[in-house]
Parts: C-alpha cells; sequence; structure tokens
C-alpha cells in the first residue's frame, strides 16, 4: 500500500499539471496574441476556485451519500472527517474538477467577460460537475462499475469531456460569433506553445487514466497482482490511442487539405487521449488503436462542421471533446472485454447490444444533464452581469481589457502599461495550420 500512496502522490501532481500549465499552453497558443493572457488565465484562475470549492464541498457532492444519485453538499463539508491520509484521494479528484471546467474556457476564447468567466466557474463546478461526477464515478461497494448512470467510464468520458464539450458548445450558442469570425483570418499566434501544450497534456494523461485505477477489497497478493495488471493495461492503451489518433488526424487532413499539420498533429494528440479516456480499462490494446484511428478521423473531420452550422467554437472544444469524448464512450460497447476492468463483453466479443445500449444511455443522460443545466446558468449571467465582452474592447484585445496587460512587449523602455503598442500582430508567417483556423470552410 505504501507504494500505491507513492503512485497516487505522482498521479495526482501530473493531472494538476495538464491544466496548469499543459491545457494554458495548449490554449494559448492556439490563441491569437492579443487574447493568449486571457486564455492562460481562465486555466489559473478555473483551477484556484475549483480548487478551494472542492475541498469545501465538492468532494462531499462528489463521494458522500453512497447509493444515492446526489450527495449532500454538507455530510463531509471542508473534509470533516475525512482521514488526512485519504487527502491525497480527495486530491486527485480535486484536479478532475479543475480540467473539466479549465477544458470549457476554449470555446470562448477573446470574447467571454472576464467576470463572467469567474462567476461561471464556482456555480457550473457546484450545478453541473460535483453532481455529474458522483453519478459517474461514486462506486458501489460490491462493483467495480462505478456510478449511477448505467455507463462504464474509467476515467471521464461523460463526467469530463462530454460533460465539457456540451457545456461549451451552449456558451457559445448564447454568446455569438467572434466579431469577424469566419470572413477573417484567426490563426493561431504561437504553435509552438501548442506543441509543448499538448505533449505535457499526453504526459499528464498517464495519471489521468492509470491513476484512476479502483480497488474493491483487494489485499495483499491479489491487489498487487491487479495493480501491476490493470496499470499495465491502462498505460499501454493510453500509449497505442494516442499514436493512432495521430495518423488518423493528419490523414484525414491529406486528404481534405493536402497538408499533415503540427496542429493538426497536437490535436490528435488530444482526440486520442480524450476517446481513450473512458476506455482505457475496458479494452485490448487491439481496441485502443481502433478506437485512437476512429477518434482522430472523426474528430479531424468533426471541426470543420461549426463552419457548416454556424457556430464559433473558437478552438475546438466541441470537435474535440464532445465528439472524443461520445466515440470513446459509446465503443466500448463494441470494444470492451470481460478481462478488462468492467468485466464486460462488448459486441465485438460476443456481449450482444446491452453494454453498447448502457454506453449510449451514459452518453444521453451526460449531454441532457450538462447541456440543460448549462443553458441556465448561463442565461442567468447573460441577464445580470453579462456574459459577452464590449466590441470595443474585443476588437483591442481582451488582454488589455481584462488585464492592463500584453503577452509580448518587444519596446526596450516600455513603461509596462499594457499598451496595445507592445502586442504583436498576430503572426502571418505560420502555414502550418488547418483550414478551421484559417476560416475557410471545408
Amino acid at each position: 500500500m505504501d507504494g500505491y500512496y507513492a503512485f497516487m502522490l505522482v498521479a495526482t501532481a501530473l493531472v494538476l499539471m495538464m491544466t496548469v500549465p499543459a491545457l494554458a499552453l495548449f490554449y494559448g497558443g492556439m490563441s491569437r496574441s492579443k487574447s493568449v493572457l486571457n486564455m492562460m488565465m481562465m486555466s489559473y484562475v478555473a483551477a484556484a476556485i475549483v480548487g478551494i470549492l472542492y475541498v469545501a464541498v465538492g468532494w462531499s457532492m462528489g463521494w458522500s451519500g453512497d447509493g444515492t444519485l446526489f450527495a449532500n453538499p454538507f455530510d463531509l463539508f471542508w473534509l470533516d472527517g475525512v482521514a488526512t491520509g485519504d487527502y491525497i484521494y480527495v486530491m486527485f479528484q480535486m484536479t478532475f474538477a479543475i480540467i473539466t471546467v479549465a477544458l470549457i474556457s476554449g470555446a470562448v476564447e477573446s470574447r467571454m467577460k472576464f467576470s463572467a468567466w469567474v462567476l461561471f466557474v464556482p456555480v457550473w463546478a457546484l450545478v453541473v460537475y460535483f453532481p455529474l461526477a458522483h453519478m459517474v464515478f461514486s462506486c458501489t461497494e460490491d462493483s467495480l462499475i462505478c456510478g449511477r448512470i448505467g455507463a462504464q467510464d474509467y476515467a471521464g468520458g461523460t463526467a469530463v469531456h462530454i460533460n465539457a464539450g456540451i457545456a461549451a458548445l451552449v456558451l457559445v450558442l448564447l454568446l455569438g460569433k467572434r466579431i469577424g469570425w469566419p470572413k477573417e483570418q484567426m490563426r493561431p499566434h504561437n504553435l509552438t506553445l501548442t506543441m509543448l501544450g499538448a505533449g505535457l497534456l499526453w504526459f499528464g494523461w498517464y495519471g489521468f487514466n492509470v491513476g484512476s485505477i479502483v480497488f474493491a477489497g483487494e489485499e495483499g497478493e491479489a491487489f498487487t497482482e491487479r495493480f501491476i495488471s490493470e496499470t499495465g493495461r491502462t498505460f499501454a492503451n493510453t500509449t497505442l490511442a494516442t499514436f493512432a489518433a495521430i495518423l488518423g488526424w493528419l490523414v484525414i487532413e491529406r486528404l481534405v487539405h493536402k497538408k499533415a499539420t503540427s496542429l493538426g498533429a497536437a490535436s490528435g494528440i488530444v482526440a486520442g487521449l480524450v476517446a481513450i479516456t473512458p476506455a482505457a480499462g475496458a479494452v485490448d490494446i487491439g481496441g485502443a488503436v481502433a478506437i485512437g484511428l476512429v477518434a482522430g478521423a472523426v474528430c479531424a473531420w468533426a471541426v470543420s462542421l461549426k463552419y457548416k452550422l454556424g457556430f464559433d467554437d473558437s478552438l475546438d472544444v466541441v470537435g474535440v471533446h464532445l465528439v472524443g469524448g461520445v466515440i470513446g464512450t459509446v465503443l466500448i460497447g463494441v470494444f470492451s472485454t470481460s478481462e478488462g476492468a468492467g468485466g464486460v463483453d462488448g459486441l465485438l466479443y460476443g456481449g450482444g447490444f446491452g453494454s453498447l445500449g448502457d454506453q449510449t444511455l451514459g452518453v444521453l443522460v451526460a449531454v441532457v444533464y450538462s447541456g440543460v443545466l448549462t443553458a441556465v446558468i448561463a442565461l442567468a449571467i447573460k441577464y445580470t452581469i453579462g456574459l459577452r465582452l464590449d466590441e470595443e474592447d474585443e476588437v483591442n484585445g481582451i488582454d488589455l481589457a481584462a488585464h492592463g496587460e500584453s503577452a509580448y512587449d518587444l519596446h526596450s523602455g516600455s513603461s509596462g502599461s499594457g499598451s496595445s503598442s507592445g502586442i504583436l500582430a498576430a503572426s502571418t508567417s505560420s502555414t502550418a495550420v488547418t483550414s478551421r483556423n484559417e476560416g475557410v470552410k471545408a
């Protein structure tokens, strides 16, 4: 058990790193130069707010009230009654809450008021994430299939990625399009940051997936045997699915746009990681490769739909996290094996349509629950303090408007006051972008 505790310390630190700085770098590089600081700040502020809120009531809402659909936020208020030796498990689940909220921010790049974001974060965590996490992750005593929505979800396909993806879609529909989109080219300002962020996300994701192992009373040799077997499976599946998704994404780019881009490779990494998250413990390595290939190819196609359907998902949260989460969750019903963590054979292994139905139901529950309540929260903010940044501030740049700073100041002797003269114009030399960032309809 000492070794397992040390493993969880590392896993928790890795997942926290996924938000700060990995996601901040990934999203920041994809943003325009006049909004990169705000984009990164949205991740950092989400971490601070959700982290405190999780200790206060989030753990109680997620992990108390066994056997119930919703848990009482005051049963374990401020970790009352939780042994300090169990704090690491609280911190681990806290990092999941943090990154789920932070993921949403990529959809609203450069046009959501920072004050609106600061209000949205705690309300959404309380009303949407904490209850849904309880439905998905809180385990019954006699089952390794956690949750109460009927679906297998190893590390958060429903509670994290579908949840964040549908919330992102609701927000962009209520916020409207960025000024000038899609006619104006809105290219990533620094793809080097994005590639670095994608690599750090991949590294941190081993804590995310491999650290999500759940035990059901095993002790001694049985505990050790299961720990070694399951962590080996989830580590390999996470790796191979991501490899496959990179290739799947680049093939579609090459076929459709005649280019295989660095942004496509970075996006393929995230698509593969998203899709394998719910399935990491349920499938074998062949299933992991298949899920990765499907996710890479379908997500590469899905990100172009925003041009056809007219919704401005700035950094493709919907196309990657919602679509990738649905793919990974549903395909468990096809590729899962009885040797996996859930002990259920999917359609491909003779299990019939039962598992496929359960997985589909889980997707629908997450979509409806998150979609409806996100809309209520966003509308309440819209008609009180307002969601959308003023037009003049959006044109001049949200970094200046919200933070009084610029990301890049090349003028020596500058007063540091955040003058717009210190902001680099969006790079026009970066050609390694996909059509979705050039504003070209696929």
